[in-house]
């Protein structure tokens, strides 16, 4: 190690010479300097022997600010050897003049109690960490595995000996085997920084949060961090793919930490699949599932509609956030996620336009079905009668939102009107009594908005001159005139996998064909009512 690259005067520096394993790494090392972007560099060593490779880190890439943490066993300095590196690396460190710790323990034991003190640290984590501590394949992975949970965003993971000579490849004492599995396991957690197959060292750069995870202490800490994650639902056919895309894709840029979409699927094709797999970007922690219904189910017998109840028994989670494929998540969902349910199984937000539910139903609190937050383990216990409520209540005005609030009746949890913004531009400007207990200024800047409303108006609604502007969906033949996120939607729409679908002649026709229909069924509506006066005439 020259002047050169310690910056610092190899006088008085205490290193073997026949011992020298790193000093070749020093270019290479170099040219990763300028990924670091802590101004205070933290640098964690498994493995450093008499501390060649923390000096050259002390006094470069923290010359000015930071500091390099050593673990080593020494031998727990049972032996002359041992005690001896032990005394080298103090010594040579503390020439540096940079701040450092040695700390003369297996790493395993070494890596716990690291990850003990980094808990409560307002900074918490390394920018650059060094795994050398073993030639064995097991050893190397699990002193990886620990690690990765002590490195930052951004954070440069070094394997060495990862084209080592003196064992074979496949031999479980060479560290190689143990390093692939590392990678395989978090793939599209890092940037792979080594390149050439051949390089001795492999390198990679963390591109996820830090999740120190299972050592978590005490109620106040983020429950994300525990790695539970987020369960989402949606049930839906071939007619809301391209709408719950837009659902879906909102979620994931939106929300942080762990997310499992699951999709109930009412009648998806192979492409619809596809297309909203591909809807999704990349993320390590989102994942999606399609869940088939039950082989008799409410949905295949009354529609799609009714898979809402299905979905109760079909998801293979206990705990679940149920939306609606017409909403646009505009805000993390970690908060509506973490919601006391105060020991009832449901979650809801008050129906904006019925409060107080309808004729079709007993007066009383009446919640809107588009976003349900559901302890499913609690819902099982009445399967049975809740499925009964909803072939009872088939001919229901709003179906099986109608259902699900006869069921749930007085026993379900009131949400905020943001987390389920409903009539937006359109009927939650209409004063009502039932309304007055609504905090309508919730809905300014909601979290999650529902596009309620028919896909295509019909006629009636659209003329209706005392009702406007009337309520329809952003991607039906009339639009969602008025309504504040309309654009939004489509803006997201435009990052899907149905980018530009406005344009295409298929969403033509589709529009002039739904305009026809409604066009025609007036038409018959007014013939009807015409014939029906002339003849009482």
């Amino acid at each position: 190690m020259s002047e050169t690259d310690t910056n610092a005067t190899t006088e008085g520096y205490e290193f073997t010479p026949t011992q020298d394993w790193f000093s070749f790494n020093i270019p290479a090392w170099k040219n990763y300097f300028p990924l670091v972007t802590s101004q205070e560099p933290r640098v964690l060593e498994i493995g450093s022997w008499e501390g060649r490779s923390a000096v050259f880190l002390l006094t470069t890439l923290c010359a000015k600010s930071g500091e390099v943490v050593c673990v080593d066993h020494f031998d727990l300095k049972a032996t002359s050897e041992g005690r001896e590196r032990y005394r080298k690396i103090n010594h040579n460190l503390t020439l540096t003049g940079r701040p450092f710790r040695v700390v003369p323990q297996f790493s395993v034991p070494a890596l716990y109690m690291l990850l003990e003190e980094e808990i409560d640290k307002g900074d918490a984590g390394f920018d650059w960490i060094y795994v050398d501590g073993s030639h064995r394949a097991d050893d190397t992975l699990l002193d990886a595995e620990l690690a990765w949970r002590l490195a930052r965003p951004g954070c440069i993971f070094i394997f060495d000996d990862y084209n080592w000579t003196e064992q074979p490849i496949e031999s479980p004492h060479h560290p190689q085997r143990g390093i692939d599995a590392f990678l395989a396991v978090h793939a599209g957690e890092y940037n792979r920084l080594s390149t050439n197959p051949e390089q001795y060292q492999m390198v990679v750069q963390k591109t996820i949060p830090m999740r120190i995870g299972f050592l978590l202490k005490g109620p106040e800490k983020n429950l994300n961090a525990l790695g539970y994650g987020i369960n989402i639902a949606l049930t839906i056919d071939s007619t809301y793919a391209m709408p719950a895309a837009v659902t879906l894709r909102s979620i994931v840029e939106t929300t942080k930490g762990r997310i499992s979409l699951y999709i109930v699927d009412c009648g998806l094709s192979k492409e619809d699949r596809g297309k909203i797999r591909a809807s999704l970007p990349l993320r390590h922690d989102a994942t999606i599932v399609f869940v088939d219904l039950p082989p008799s189910s409410l949905a295949g017998e009354m529609g799609a509609v009714w898979a809402k109840a299905d979905m109760m028994s079909c998801l293979p989670v206990e705990r679940a956030l149920y939306l609606d494929a017409d909403t646009l998540v505009r805000k993390d969902l970690g908060e509506l996620w973490s919601t006391d349910l105060e020991g009832r199984p449901l979650a809801a937000v008050p129906d904006v336009g019925y409060p107080q539910g309808h004729e079709g139903v007993p007066r009383g609190d009446y919640f809107n079905a588009g976003v349900l937050l559901v302890d499913l383990a609690k819902v099982r216990t009445r399967t049975s009668e809740l499925q009964a409520h909803c072939l009872e209540m088939k001919n229901s005005r709003f179906c099986e939102q109608d259902a699900l609030n006869v069921h749930f009746a007085g026993d379900w949890t009131p949400m905020n009107l943001k987390w389920n913004a409903q009539g937006l531009g359109t009927y939650a400007e209409c004063a009502s009594a039932d309304r007055k207990t609504l905090h309508f200024e919730d809905m300014k800047d909601p979290g999650i908005v529902h596009f309620a409303g028919p896909v295509h108006p019909p006629m009636a609604a659209v003329i209706n001159p005392y009702v406007q502007p009337y309520t329809a969906k952003p991607w039906g033949y009339a639009g969602a005139p008025g309504h504040p996120f309309a654009e939004e939607w489509w803006d997201m729409l435009g990052k899907t996998a149905w980018k530009g679908w406005e344009k295409t002649a298929e969403y033509q026709k589709t529009c002039e064909q739904a305009k026809a229909t409604a066009l025609k069924a007036a038409t018959e509506e007014f013939e009807k009512r015409v014939k029906g006066q002339s003849s009482v005439v």
